[in-house]
C-alpha cells in the first residue's frame, strides 16, 4: 500500500476532528501532500471512525486517483486549488466547527484575544464570503484571504485550517475553535472585548516555534521578553 503510514496519520487526524467537537458525522476532510506531490485525501460521506487505511485516497495534483476504491472527498477541487496556489501548504483541513462559524455570521474577522490564537494560526483569522461545498471558490477565498495565517472562516460554512504538516494544520483549526468559544463568550457579556495589540501577537507566533518536543531552546532575548 502506497503512504501506509501517512494515511493512517490522515485518518487519525479525521477522528480527532470528531474528538474535538470541530466535525459531526462525515463532515468535513483532511488532506496531507506527500514530499513527492502525490495528495492524500478523506473519503466522501465517511464517518471517520468507520474509516479504515485503505480508505483514505492517494490521487495527483489533477486530482487523478493513484491509489484507493473510493471516491475522494467532494471538495477536492477546492483542496488541490490550494495545494496549487499555497506551495509552503502541505496538510488542509475543513470542519464546519461551530463557534468559528458562529463568528463568521457577526464579524469580518477574529481578532487575536487570547495567545493560543496567533500561537496557532500566526494572527488574526479572516472572514471570507460564502463558498457552497464541492465548489473551487472554497480555495479560492481560502487562497486570497489567508494571507500570512494558517485559517479562514468561510462565512455560513465552517473553517480551512492550513499547514506545513498535518499536525500544524490540526493545531490551526483547534486552537481556532478555542479562540472562538472564548470570543462568543466574552461578547455574551459586553461589548468590548479585549485584543492583543500587534507586538503580542507576534510575541505569540513566534514563542510557539519553540513549543513542543524536539525544538531548538528559546533565544534569550525572546524569553525575557515574553516572562
Amino acid at each position: 500500500m502506497l503512504f501506509e503510514k501517512e494515511r493512517e496519520e490522515v485518518r487519525i487526524a479525521g477522528t480527532k476532528l470528531d474528538r474535538y467537537g470541530l466535525i459531526a458525522l462525515s463532515g468535513g476532510n483532511v488532506s496531507l501532500r506527500m514530499p513527492t506531490g502525490e495528495i492524500l485525501v478523506t473519503p466522501s460521506g465517511m464517518i471517520y471512525e468507520d474509516m479504515t487505511t485503505s480508505d483514505v485516497l492517494v490521487i495527483d495534483i489533477e486530482g487523478k486517483i493513484i491509489e484507493g476504491g473510493r471516491s475522494p472527498s467532494v471538495d477536492t477541487i477546492a483542496l488541490l486549488y490550494i495545494f496549487k496556489h499555497m506551495p509552503h501548504i502541505n496538510s488542509v483541513i475543513h470542519t464546519h466547527q461551530p463557534y468559528a462559524s458562529a463568528v463568521g455570521l457577526v464579524a469580518d474577522e477574529l481578532p487575536c484575544i487570547v495567545t493560543t490564537l496567533p500561537n496557532a494560526t500566526k494572527g488574526p483569522v479572516k472572514v471570507c464570503p460564502f463558498s457552497s461545498a464541492a465548489s473551487i471558490d472554497m480555495g479560492i477565498q481560502t487562497v486570497e484571504n489567508a494571507g500570512d495565517t494558517l485559517a479562514v472562516i468561510l462565512k455560513s460554512h465552517g473553517v480551512i485550517a492550513l499547514g506545513t504538516s498535518l499536525k500544524e494544520a490540526l493545531y490551526s483549526c483547534v486552537y481556532l475553535e478555542e479562540a472562538a468559544k472564548t470570543y462568543v463568550y466574552a461578547h455574551s457579556m459586553s461589548d468590548r472585548v479585549a485584543c492583543l495589540n500587534p507586538e503580542q501577537v507576534h510575541q505569540a507566533a513566534e514563542t510557539f516555534k519553540y513549543y513542543g518536543q524536539g525544538k531548538l531552546p528559546m533565544p534569550e532575548n525572546l524569553r525575557k521578553t515574553v516572562l
